[in-house]
This record gives C-alpha cells, sequence and structure tokens, in this order.
C-alpha cells in the first residue's frame, strides 16, 4: 500500500539529525546585563538555555564557534531528549568536535564528523573511531570522578541511576559489544525502512525521489541540494561520499535504537532504524553558509553541492570550536595564553570550562517547574517541531520574564503539504501565547522557525540583542529538528503491531 502524503512517515520517530539550518543561540538572547548576571566565580554573565529535541547539537556547536564575536559568556546548555541514543550521539559528538588538534587534524575531524553524523554507512577508519570513543565514555559514565576529569563540559548528575546505566549499554553496543554486522545489519534494515515507507512507488523510487527534491525541498529554499546525492542518499542512506564508493561498508551503530514491539500479544525488545528517509541531513549545514560565494548560481543551477556546502560549513565550525578545547587558555598564566612565541599577542582561546552541557531525565519537560531550581531560570527555550506539543504554560513557568522562544517550524518535512504547514505554525502561536508568550516585534518573517518572548519582561524593539560593534546580525542560521510520527513497521528483526514508547535496549 503507498504510504500517504502527510503521514510523516518518512520521519521516522527518532531523530538523528536536524531539519533547518544551525542557529546561533547567542543572536536571540536577552541582551547581556553584567550587573544581575555577573558570576561571582567566573566573573562572566551567564546564559541558561533550555533546548528540547534539539538532536545533533549543531546549534550549541554554531553557539560556541561565534561566541568569540560577543559580549563574553559562561553557557550552560540543559538539554532533554526523548530516547538516551540521542543523548549518547550528543556526547560523541562533542568528544569529536573537542578533540585534541595534535591527536587528529582538522581535515580529519571534519570528516569523521560528517560520516558519523550523516550516513548510514561507514569506512572502517571511521567506525573503529567510534569504537574507540565509544569504549572509552562506557567506562566514563558510571566513573563520575573521572567523568568530571576527562570532560569537564558535561554533566550527567540530572538523569536517573536507570538511565545512565542504558546509556552504558548504548555505548557497549556501539563499541562491539555484539560482533559483526548481523547484529545491526543497516543496508537491510534501511531498505526495508524504503519499501514500507513507498509501498508501491518502491520500483519508482528514483522518480519519487526527485518529485520530493524539486517540487518540495527546491521550492523551499534548498535548491543547493543536488539530484544526485539526493538519490545516493535515498537509496544507500549514505549522504557524504568523501572517497570511493566501495569504501563504505561498515554499519554506523550509533543509528540504532531499541524499541518494545507488540509481536503477537507479547512486548518484544528489538534494534533497528527508524529515523529519517525522506528530507535527509542535508538542510543542517548544507543550504546557508556565511561565504556567498559557495551560493552562486551558473545558468541557474548552483556550482556547488548541498554536501560540499556542508563540509566547508562543518570544518569552518571545529576550526572555530577547537579553541574551546585548547587548555592553554583553561589553565595556566592568562599572561602568556595571549602571546605566540615571537612575543606577538593573539586572542585568548575561551576556556573549556566556560559552557557546560547538561542533560536532563527523559521525558521531565512538564516536571520541571516543580524544581526551584529551574523555575524563571532560563533566559532562551527552544523547541523543536517534534517536541512542540510540550510548549506548556508549566514549561513557560521555567523561563525568565522577558526570555526568549525559539519555536523550529516544519518547512523541510517533504510529507507536509503547504495547508499542513500553515496549520502547523497557526498552533505554534496557539501553544506559545497559552505558555505565556508574545510574538517577537520586528523579527524577520520566517517559514523555518519563530521567534517569541516571555510576558513580564520589557518587549524588545528588535531581535537583535544590543551588543557591541563587529557583532554579527543574527541573520545566522535556524535551529534543529525531531519529529514524532509513528514508527515504521518492517524494519527491525521482530516486526509488527503498534509501537509503544521508545525504550533503549
Amino acid at each position: 500500500m503507498t504510504t500517504p502524503a502527510g503521514s510523516g512517515a518518512g520521519f521516522g520517530s527518532v531523530s538523528w539529525w536536524g531539519l533547518s539550518p544551525a542557529l546561533d543561540l547567542q543572536a536571540d538572547s536577552p541582551p547581556v546585563d553584567p550587573d544581575s548576571q555577573a558570576n561571582t566565580e567566573h566573573e562572566t554573565p551567564e546564559l541558561d538555555m533550555l533546548l528540547l529535541g534539539s538532536v545533533d547539537g549543531r546549534h550549541l556547536l554554531r553557539t560556541l564557534a561565534r561566541a568569540a564575536l560577543w559580549p563574553g559568556r559562561r553557557f550552560h546548555f540543559y538539554v532533554l531528549e526523548n530516547n538516551l541514543e540521542a543523548v549518547a550521539r550528543h556526547m560523541l559528538i562533542f568528544s569529536l568536535a573537542l578533540e585534541d588538534p595534535e591527536k587528529m587534524g582538522l581535515q580529519e575531524r571534519s570528516e569523521t564528523f560528517l560520516e558519523v553524523w550523516g550516513n548510514a554507512l561507514l569506512r572502517p577508519p571511521v567506525a573503529a573511531f567510534v569504537r574507540a570513543q565509544a569504549d572509552r565514555l562506557a567506562h566514563l559514565v558510571p566513573e563520575p570522578d573521572s567523568l568530571a576529569e576527562q570532560l569537564p563540559w558535561l554533566s550527567l548528575g540530572a538523569l536517573k541511576f536507570r538511565e545512565r546505566d542504558a546509556l552504558e549499554a548504548i555505548f557497549r553496543f556501539w563499541a562491539g559489544g555484539e560482533k559483526g554486522p548481523e547484529a545491526f545489519p543497516m543496508s537491510c534494515l534501511w531498505d526495508s525502512r524504503l519499501r514500507h515507507y513507498l509501498g508501491s512507488r518502491y520500483d519508482a523510487r528514483r522518480g519519487v525521489s526527485d518529485w520530493d527534491l524539486h517540487m518540495k525541498l527546491h521550492d523551499r529554499g534548498a535548491r543547493v541540494i543536488h539530484t544526485l546525492e539526493f538519490r545516493r542518499w535515498r537509496d544507500t542512506g549514505v549522504a557524504f561520499e568523501l572517497r570511493d564508493s566501495s569504501a563504505y561498508h561498515v554499519p554506523n551503530r550509533t543509528l540504532a535504537s531499541g524499541r518494545l514491539l507488540s509481536h503477537r500479544g507479547e512486548r518484544v525488545a528489538a534494534r533497528g532504524y527508524w529515523g529519517d528517509i525522506a528530507t535527509g541531513p542535508f538542510v543542517a549545514f548544507g543550504i546557508e553558509t556565511d561565504d556567498e560565494s559557495l551560493l552562486r548560481t551558473s545558468n541557474g543551477q548552483p556550482v556547488k553541492t548541498a554536501g560540499e556546502i556542508t563540509q566547508h560549513n562543518v570544518t569552518e565550525l571545529l576550526r572555530e570550536v577547537a579553541a574551546w578545547g585548547r587548555p592553554r587558555a583553561a589553565r595556566g598564566d592568562p599572561e602568556e595564553a595571549g602571546c605566540d612565541g615571537g612575543g606577538t599577542r593573539e586572542p585568548a582561546a575561551p576556556a573549556l570550562e566556560s559552557f557546560t552541557l547538561h542533560f536532563l531525565p527523559l521525558g521531565s519537560a512538564q516536571t520541571l517547574h516543580h524544581k526551584s531550581c529551574y523555575k524563571g531560570r532560563f533566559q532562551l527555550l527552544y523547541v523543536s517541531c517534534g517536541m512542540v506539543h510540550f510548549l506548556s504554560p508549566e514549561l513557560g513557568a521555567c523561563v525568565a520574564p522577558g526570555g526568549r522562544l525559539i519555536v523550529e517550524l516544519a518547512r523541510y518535512l517533504v510529507d507536509l503539504r503547504q495547508e499542513q504547514l500553515q496549520a502547523f505554525s497557526a498552533r505554534v502561536e496557539e501553544l506559545a501565547q497559552e505558555a505565556g508568550f508574545a510574538p517577537q516585534p520586528q523579527a524577520r518573517p520566517s517559514e523555518t522557525f519563530s521567534h517569541f518572548y516571555k510576558y513580564g519582561g520589557s518587549a524588545p524593539g528588535c531581535i537583535d540583542p544590543a551588543v557591541e560593534p563587529g557583532t554579527p546580525p543574527p541573520e545566522v542560521l535556524a535551529p534543529p529538528l525531531e519529529i514524532m510520527p509513528p514508527p515504521s513497521e518492517g524494519l527491525t528483526q521482530p516486526p509488527e503491531g503498534q509501537t509503544p514508547p521508545s525504550e533503549p535496549l
């Protein structure tokens, strides 16, 4: 049976990458107020941000990469996901982004990032890196002291003990706890998922992918996505082919998720792929860039593909984020940190301790307001399109008066028709107003995300915070994704039945 358009089945129930461009969160945060926000210990204003469904951490990385262009702040990112596999991916991506440049060069880091983040199949060297990092993280998760020493930017203190145990089990699986490709036959799972999604259109899948690309994604602003790269991803799950195609044959275990399925009246644990097979990972870094020359067209066609733009953006992003991992500014003499060997002064790299990534328990969006430490704490709240249903007055109570709200819209969900996109945007405005937010004055109209501010604070006259000269305008990109339609069946070892909420193995 053909999947009806508008069902959203192509986006699955687990999100692995964002379906909207990356966003510099400081561009939309309240202005720096040193008098009220200065922290006596760090002598730096703090910015607390709550993110629901941020999925791949790309907007967090972009915020860190652009931090040098804004007044100094200490960041506290509070991340809430709907599955622990996404939490594990966050940890892996950040540990890769902050890898010591002497151990892994910039080009190798950016290529590894792209393949782990967006490819269903990996090259053997990249798979070996994932196994090594997963084994390291599996040993650190149950050891809080070692975790704080080696990853000072990470905080798992808010997670429940059973969630930490499940997180360790996920890393054990990534590290090869179950040997052989049969433990996670990604190519078979991808093809099975595609057959279920397309139904009778499976034999015409190339035509379907061309239609979705040209009539939907291109019309919605993603014209740089090339037909060949999009078709290759739809067929194989490999979005970024940086080497010969035969080099990609090791399943990417970081895209596996566990569920409990109903099979013949019993609940059976299963592992499979329930992610996106409709849009692809090209939107996050591949359709917008600070280098306008990459968006040039010749005879009406873009001269660069989304894959090439993504590689450029990720390389520049990791180059800037690498400053956060330099121990010379995090520790040691600050006078020496700003000088090179010739005696000239360099800009001091941001301290590694200048940001902290906190993970909150699964399903805690409706209970955060019960804890006094979270009431009115956050200056910025980000909600992905797949977690909009959590936007409520209780969640709004966690945002400080005058705080900002960013809601991701469903612009790049190709299964949705135009009238459904408009209805979704209208529903977002209703939920935001019920939660105590009002549309942000003078915000640029956007089909990618909506901006609001919290009642009780002075209405901002402009989307830009008042900052010093040289600060970037907030024409930065947009936030990430997560969408939660019903999962497709026939993609795991045990099949069938209506699936209950996702649970990690």
